[in-house]
């Protein structure tokens, strides 16, 4: 879109390669706990409030395999999750800034 050379329906936009980043409702969730570090898999289930131990290796498989999360083994052993750069990109990048705006405009995206 930026170029110009993505059409607004195309099905290979980076614009929708982007959004298919944020799908599944607890990735950007996961993504933004790991902003703070490195982090173990009960650190993040303890982090983020409401999320199953199945639905949290469900999101670190899936960011995992889009290249956004490595796992390392911790210094007691077991693994460890952290964001790669190119995870931190978008972590701190374009996932921040609409968390601002989310923040930002909270009240009207309430609703009535």
């Amino acid at each position: 879109m930026i170029d110009g050379s993505c059409q607004t329906f195309v099905s290979d936009c980076q614009v929708r390669a982007a959004t298919e980043l944020i799908t599944h409702a607890w990735d950007p969730v996961v993504l933004s706990a790991l902003r703070a570090g490195p982090t173990r898999r009960s650190e993040l289930l303890t982090r983020i409030a409401g999320v199953s131990d199945k639905v949290l290796t469900q999101a670190l498989r899936r960011l995992r395999t889009r290249g956004l999360v490595a796992q390392t083994t911790g210094p007691a052993g077991g693994a460890v999750y952290q964001l790669t750069p190119l995870g931190d990109s978008f972590a701190n990048g374009p996932l921040a800034q609409l968390a601002r705006w989310a923040a930002e405009h909270q009240t009207e995206l309430a609703g009535p």
